[in-house]
């Protein structure tokens, strides 16, 4: 047994490894004590119902006071909803009429067409003649194929009201995160206040989004157009202030001696000079926006995401797997585009020539196409609309091989998953639903003043304390279960693929591959194939889990590796270390602080994904939103939102915290 130490007083000291367990091993004495002393009912273990603070009823009353009383004299605040909402509508019916309805009179029945839509010649044409301006003829190639697609399979329709919304939604919240960011980047007080709302914003659950926003703008398309640019402009937001501190003093300093004033540095310089960091908050947006479209379409948008939603809940694969598709390959084509046009550099020609066509050759040619296209098309109504003779579909198929899957192997895996409960998911979940509030609370609050000091310490310690006085544990406690279960499977799945990817180069180029295919798939395509195999409950929504968190868990493990310094690892082989003690002694402990990283967004991932999968889970945090979403239950819908954001805010905290430590001793910048 280690010896006490002696201290200059005379007093005995614990070592410094008892000092180091002592807290944690007082901490399992008080859960001990707590469950078998004082009982599994005492107000330490369980938060008495009597103590629970009425934080619903009061978002509840303070919402309905907004909409119902609140007046600034001239209007009222339900008013200016209304006004809000048709001064937002008038730029997305002008972008329906475009590409989905086409210029319409009158209502209903009574609607006579006095314009037909932009025809599908025209709209697939566009983007590979702007693919062609950026000098790439493969991305030209694969933007046309994308597009094809959704004709081919029928998906022509719902994808171009899905592009009407993109189109309105994706410019606004760009401008109003551009906006934000340039006043975070020039008012430091600005920013310190913001910040903490941005990181709301990215960890509350996205169905809490569509809880006041159905309150106050009711059920319609502007409505989900307004919670898909909540959903995206932070990301805009950030790589604002990002790229505005990456430019070059120099830079700046230059402009001064020039003689610019304040706003001609911003906009001459400073914009200009961050513009590819700007233009991947616009590339963040435009895919947060598609990946909000299935979500938005449960208050009034319709498109693809409604097509995904409606086979969801017919438990038809096949049709969902074709929308999902066509959701993933309209975010593929304008991703590539959209960093395409970002990284062509400018063009310096000697000799500018006379024409307008012979200088603006591409614009020329898009403006034939979509005016040339447009007049052909009344015409001929193979190029205005494509054919339905030539559409092709394999949801039949799907459909049939997954029930082929469901009578050959139904036995085998309900046997899997009968024993995955039992043993494993089942114990795990009563552990966790049996621990003492008190006690895990005052873990959380070590870990943060062992990770972070004091202050993270108290902040991640009233995170938690705010889940227990809101009458939310057990929801909390199940929620912590099924990502806590699902992220370990996720991180046993990822972490080895990882580190094998980043030995192999053909294999990097395979994994990448598949992990942006899951990346771009809308969260609910995991859904179906897991209902259909394992019916409704725990297991079906941790396979979707799992599917959907393993992607950072593999990228920052390779990633993390990669980044190794290469002069390291050949000094470890210079004194005999084998491939596999390379591996383990070097490169692994210098990646941690990156894995650690990705372990922390596969657990963002894991919460995301939790509140999709209410719709086939057990009763956690994730279907309390949805439950209160399908009961415009105001209060307790943002309650549990903001009990899944204290999760994920506790997690990030401690995780990129304990990531720093890591990266300080191992010397890593």
């Amino acid at each position: 047994m280690a010896e006490l130490a002696i201290g200059r007083s005379g007093a005995t000291t614990l070592p410094a490894g008892w000092r180091r367990w002592s807290p944690w091993a007082t901490i399992i004495l008080l859960v001990i004590l707590q469950q078998q002393v004082l009982g599994p009912k005492h107000w330490s273990v369980v938060w008495p119902k009597a103590w629970i603070v009425p934080v619903k009823a009061w978002i509840t009353a303070f919402m309905t006071w907004l909409r119902d009383d609140l007046s600034f004299g001239l209007f009222t605040f339900q008013e200016l909803t209304r006004g809000l909402s048709w001064l937002l509508g008038q730029p997305l019916r002008l972008a329906t009429s475009l590409f989905a309805t086409g210029f319409v009179s009158g209502v209903g029945s009574d609607a006579v067409q006095l314009w037909p839509p932009l025809p599908w010649v025209a709209v697939a044409g566009l983007p590979v003649i702007l693919a062609l301006w950026t000098g790439d003829r493969r991305l030209a190639f694969l933007v046309g194929a994308c597009f094809g697609y959704l004709a081919l399979f029928g998906q022509w329709a719902s994808a171009m009201a899905t592009l009407a919304s993109i189109t309105v939604a994706v410019p606004l919240g760009v401008a109003g995160g551009l906006w934000l960011g340039i006043l975070a980047f020039r008012h430091p007080r600005f920013e310190r206040a913001l910040t903490p709302l941005l990181d709301l914003m990215q960890t509350v659950p996205i169905f809490a989004y569509l809880l006041p926003i159905l309150y106050f703008f009711g059920f319609s398309p502007v409505a989900a157009m307004i919670g898909t640019v909540i959903f995206a402009m932070p990301a805009m937001v950030r790589n604002t202030t990002l790229a505005l501190r990456r430019v070059s003093p120099q830079v700046v300093e230059f402009g001064r001696m020039a003689g610019c004033t304040r706003r001609q540095l911003l906009w001459k310089v400073q914009v200009r000079a961050a513009a590819p960091g700007l233009m991947l908050g616009v590339n963040q947006v435009i895919m947060l926006s598609l990946n909000m479209v299935i979500i938005a379409s449960m208050i009034g948008a319709g498109g693809l995401g409604f097509d995904v939603l409606s086979a969801l809940r017919r438990l038809d694969l096949g049709a969902s797997l074709e929308a999902s598709v066509a959701i993933t390959l309209l975010a593929i084509a304008l991703d590539r585009l959209s960093q395409a046009v970002a990284a062509k550099s400018p063009e310096h020609a000697e000799a500018v020539p006379s024409g307008l066509v012979q200088r603006h050759p591409y614009l020329a040619g898009a403006v034939a196409l979509l005016f040339g296209g447009w007049i052909v098309g009344i015409a001929v109504p193979a190029v205005q609309t494509w054919p339905a003779s030539l559409t092709v579909s394999t949801g039949t198929a799907v459909n049939d091989a997954m029930t082929w899957l469901n009578l050959h192997l139904f036995d085998s895996i309900e046997a899997g998953k009968g024993w995955l409960l039992i043993n494993l998911m089942v114990p795990f979940k009563r552990f966790l639903l049996g621990l003492p509030w008190l006690a895990v609370v005052l873990a959380v609050a070590l870990a943060g003043l062992r990770l972070g000091g004091p202050r993270l310490a108290l902040t991640v310690g009233l995170l938690a304390l705010f889940v227990v006085v809101t009458g939310q544990w057990e929801f909390a406690m199940v929620t912590v279960y099924l990502c806590g279960f699902g992220v370990l499977i996720a991180c046993l799945i990822g972490i080895p693929v990882g580190i094998r990817a980043s030995r192999s180069a053909g294999l990097s180029r395979i994994v990448k591959a598949v992990i942006d295919t899951l990346q771009t798939l809308p969260s609910f395509a995991y859904l179906i194939p897991a209902v259909m195999l394992f019916r409704v409950g725990d297991v079906a929504a941790l396979l979707a889990i799992v599917a959907y968190a393993v992607v950072p868990a593999v990228r920052y493990t390779e990633h993390g590796i990669r980044a190794v310094d290469p002069t390291v690892v050949e000094a470890a082989r210079a004194i005999g270390c084998t491939r596999g003690q390379v591996l383990r002694r070097v490169q692994l402990p210098l990646a941690l602080p990156e894995i650690l990283l990705g372990i922390n967004q596969t657990i963002m991932f894991a919460l995301s994904m939790l509140v999709i999968t209410a719709l086939v889970g057990t009763r956690d945090l994730g279907q309390e939103v949805y439950i209160a979403l399908s009961k415009a239950e105001i209060g307790r819908g943002i309650v549990a939102g903001l009990c899944v954001a204290c999760l994920a805010i506790v997690a990030d905290r401690l995780i990129a915290a304990g990531s720093g430590r890591m990266r300080a001793r191992l010397g890593i910048a």
